[in-house]
């Protein structure tokens, strides 16, 4: 339970709720790898794109018009023990699945020595989509 301070004048701290959750449901780009920096846990990595799409033009309303449509790509890492290796197991180029997981901003170093920023969706669970049914994976 969190408590609020008195006063703020006592220097208490505060501590109050915040959210930080991601629904994506799409493709995967490419069939997942497995990392491991030495020290570290293994990681399993792959890439989600997601669309969107809208009608633009006179009739948007009647269904009629082009329609355009943007596709993002997210980076999903999946550090959890037993949804790591069931992730880099099943999930292949192509499927269908549903990810739910919180952004996470950082930095690496690449090859040349140049420091780049990443963001990434930390995978909390995978919903694998068939046309019949889904398999969930939490």
């Amino acid at each position: 339970m969190f408590r609020r301070p008195v006063s703020e004048i006592a220097g208490s701290l505060v501590l109050e709720r915040s959210l930080n959750h991601v629904q994506l449901l799409g493709r995967v780009g490419q069939d997942p790898v497995m990392r491991q920096v030495e020290g570290k846990n293994p990681v399993t990595i792959f890439s989600l794109a997601t669309n969107e799409m809208w009608r633009s033009g006179e009739n948007e309303t009647h269904q009629m018009g082009d329609v355009s449509q943007k596709t993002t790509w997210h980076r999903i890492s999946v550090f959890r023990p037993g949804l790591r290796d069931v992730a880099y197991q099943y999930v292949k180029k192509g499927s269908r699945i549903y990810v739910e997981g919180k952004v996470d901003y950082g930095e690496y170093m690449d090859k040349n020595n140049v420091r780049r920023q990443a963001t990434t969706i930390i995978d909390l669970a995978v919903i694998y989509v068939m046309k019949c049914s889904a398999y969930v994976f939490l």
